[in-house]
């Protein structure tokens, strides 16, 4: 009988020793979990870099089973029943406002944007700009099918046909909770940036690993979302990689981005890795009532502590290919229109 990791290799590649960021060898484990959620092979690791702080799934997913994860798409329905529809609407049209202070764009892409619920809010804000949607699966044709986007571009962005076929065509392309999920988060941002416009603006939001509810929760923290999470990037990498690739960052924030589900993901993760029944989960319903009002209830003041659970990070591309922002520069906090994330 094959022993436990024998079982799964087909799953997974070779485990790394060197930070997939900054190659350094000085790596640690952050937590090991499994995924009873969708039910797919584990356990999986995510290990931090001691150097650079880059938190990685290691060892990473194969591309077999990163098809099958991208096929199956949302957690478990239990789980996104309670975490996946509070807020959305209010994160969305926040994410939409941050771009108020910038040329009114004409066209925008949407990397990732599954059934288009951000184009569909962010048009609200911008109701002059073209919005279409790119994503890995057939739920872009049903989103550009409802309406909620113009066109509709099945695959993945650094894909050179579709990378060639949208190259310049942008003013903005938005990654919200994309780059997480993609095997090369350079190569995502490179293609992103090839899209773009000369002066456009790249929008990117993702969980923040510094956050210190993943040190208070571990293994519960929801956003380690194993396996869909390949990678975690501390702000200070992400904004040294867009200089580094030219852009001049022009605003960040950690406070409208944060997502209050912290405690609520925790105890769900809780009661399905349990496999909790029905008579159970009912019986949890007040303690899960209570997790959601403490979780929004604190989401203004936790919002503005290193409790902050997500970033967003906005770039311009470079009018002229001679225009670049100083390397070492730090860009200011941004305070978005929106007040307060609960």
């Amino acid at each position: 009988m094959p022993s436990h990791e024998q079982s799964h290799e087909p799953f997974h590649e070779p485990r790394r020793d060197d930070c997939p960021w900054c190659g350094a060898r000085r790596l640690r484990t952050r937590v090991r979990t499994p995924d009873p959620a969708r039910r797919t092979p584990g356990p999986f690791v995510v290990d931090e870099c001691r150097d650079c702080g880059h938190a990685f799934q290691n060892p990473r997913i194969t591309d077999r089973a990163l098809a099958v994860r991208d096929a199956r798409g949302r957690p478990d329905p239990s789980v996104e029943r309670v975490l996946g529809a509070r807020g959305i609407r209010r994160r969305h049209r926040a994410a939409a406002r941050a771009m108020l202070p910038y040329p009114e764009p004409e066209s925008w892409l949407d990397v990732g944007t599954g059934h288009g619920q951000f184009p569909e809010t962010a048009r609200e804000v911008h109701a002059y700009t073209s919005f279409d949607g790119l994503d890995a699966t057939p739920r872009v044709q049903r989103a550009r099918a409802a309406g909620r986007i113009e066109e509709a571009h099945q695959g993945l962005l650094t894909d050179p046909e579709i990378t060639a076929r949208l190259r310049g065509r942008y003013d903005v392309v938005s990654m919200l909770h994309h780059l997480e999920h993609t095997p090369d988060p350079r190569a995502e941002l490179r293609a992103a940036l090839d899209v773009l416009r000369p002066g456009g603006h790249l929008i990117v939001e993702v969980p923040d690993p510094g956050s210190a509810f993943g040190t208070l929760l571990g293994t519960w923290w929801v956003a380690y979302d194993q396996p869909r999470h390949l990678h975690l990037m501390p702000l200070r990498n992400l904004t040294r990689e867009l200089r580094a690739q030219g852009c001049t960052v022009v605003a960040t924030d950690r406070r409208t981005p944060h997502v209050p589900y912290d405690l609520t993901g925790a105890l769900c993760l809780v009661l399905t890795r349990r496999r909790a029944g029905t008579t159970l989960t009912r019986a949890c319903a007040p303690l899960l009532a209570t997790a959601v009002a403490l979780d929004v209830g604190l989401a203004p003041l936790l919002s503005r502590t290193r409790f902050s659970n997500a970033y967003r990070i906005i770039v311009r591309r470079p009018a002229r290919t001679s225009e670049a922002s100083p390397p070492e520069a730090s860009p200011p906090e941004a305070s978005p229109p929106e007040a307060s994330p609960a």
